[in-house]
């Protein structure tokens, strides 16, 4: 099997619902990441388009996202919906078609637009039909739950199995959006983004957050304990695309690969208890390479619920500094296909700005389910 390099990739400004890209399609976005990458590392060959998404058109918007960017129609495309897993899985299967010598350059990632994602309603046939209403949830993602709030209510059980309060999720919130702040004026991923669309800043980023607004804040679901609009992340809009190449296509094009992918691992969980997907699959690709949580540098996992802080804090207790080191999606937001690519952009810069060597990104997702992938500077 072929060794794997990410070269890099560009990702958008992450807006929030409704925000600065409240008027841009999913798939207009994720064109214009597409040509900003291609354009930045003068790219002159792509076997394929892999592209995430879970709250989109439907069909294959992969395709309209690669088309709209003005590829030549002979570069084929395709769109992968693992819900919030679905950019890392893109790339893993773009790493996947590498390393069997099916491809020699991917362009893989994600994109997604909740301020313009469709409503959806039943169909007539349909058991769950009930008149005219329609909603914007995706889909279903457990036989026992069916409601445009299951995720929310899969946090708050999750939060009541595993004895997590709400003092515990706010110190969560706080640090990340402190890290986030203090990333921005760094600079720190400055040079994986790409200002489209007008885009000039992540919306969600709130250094000044203070533990009297999180204390104020009630509690999303009615009957709920512990989930606020503060410990779950925004719904976002936003694209990511990444360059999956093998060694031969980097040298005979000149490219100088970042990374080097050196395990990835899926994992299921149980769908009432679905944050905890990004623990499991974090675990399990250090058991599949053979490695330590202290053996990774950084870990960049998606911070959809302030909850996944601190089951990873109780498995990892003593690579709490490397987790998020740069604040999560709390601040910086969560768009869906995109984040995988997200999580690994910012693994990269992160690693390059800290001398690190290792890299772990991880990610659950709806319907218990879980993504992560080991990386390694070269």
């Amino acid at each position: 099997m072929n060794d794997v390099y990410i070269i890099g990739g560009l990702r958008s400004y992450i807006g929030v619902y409704n925000g600065m890209y409240r008027h841009v399609p999913a798939e207009k976005l994720g064109a214009a990441v597409l040509q900003e990458v291609i354009c930045a590392y003068g790219l002159v060959r792509i076997d394929e388009i892999i592209g995430g998404n879970s709250v989109g058109c439907g069909g294959n918007i992969t395709r309209l996202a690669a088309l709209e960017a003005g590829l030549d129609v002979s570069v084929p495309a395709v769109t992968v919906d693992m819900q919030c897993c679905s950019g890392l899985e893109s790339i893993a299967i773009a790493a996947a078609k590498v390393a069997s010598g099916q491809a020699e350059c991917i362009l893989a990632g994600g994109f997604d637009s909740a301020s313009t994602q469709p409503r959806r309603s039943c169909h007539p046939n349909h058991p769950a039909y009930r008149g005219d209403e329609n909603w914007y949830m995706t889909a279903q993602f457990s036989p026992q739950v069916w409601s445009e709030d299951c995720m929310l209510r899969c946090a708050e059980y999750t939060a009541e199995q595993f004895h997590i309060t709400r003092e515990m999720l706010d110190a969560w919130v706080l640090r990340s959006h402190a890290l986030a702040g203090e990333a921005v004026r760094e600079g720190v991923f400055q040079p994986c983004i790409a200002p489209v669309w007008g885009g000039a800043r992540d919306e969600g980023i709130r250094p000044a957050m203070r533990p009297q607004l999180l204390r104020r804040l009630k509690t999303v679901l009615p009957d709920g304990t512990v989930i606020t609009a503060a410990n779950a992340c925004l719904t976002n809009d936003g694209a990511a695309f990444v360059i999956v190449c093998s060694p031969a296509y980097a040298r005979r094009y000149g490219l100088k690969p970042a990374v080097k992918i050196r395990g990835v691992a899926s994992c299921g969980a149980d769908p009432m208890l679905s944050p905890v997907g990004a623990v499991q699959a974090a675990e399990a690709v250090l058991t599949r390479c053979g490695l330590h949580g202290e053996d990774i540098d950084i870990f960049e996992i998606n911070e959809a619920f302030a909850l996944i802080g601190e089951l990873f804090a109780r498995q990892f207790p003593r690579c709490v500094a490397a987790y998020n080191p740069f604040g999560g999606a709390l601040a910086y937001g969560h768009p869906y296909g995109a984040t995988g690519a997200v999580l690994l952009l910012h693994a990269i810069e992160g690693l390059r700005t800290r001398d690190g060597a290792l890299g772990c990104c991880s990610i659950a997702g709806a319907g218990g389910l879980g993504k992560a992938m080991i990386i390694e500077r070269v």
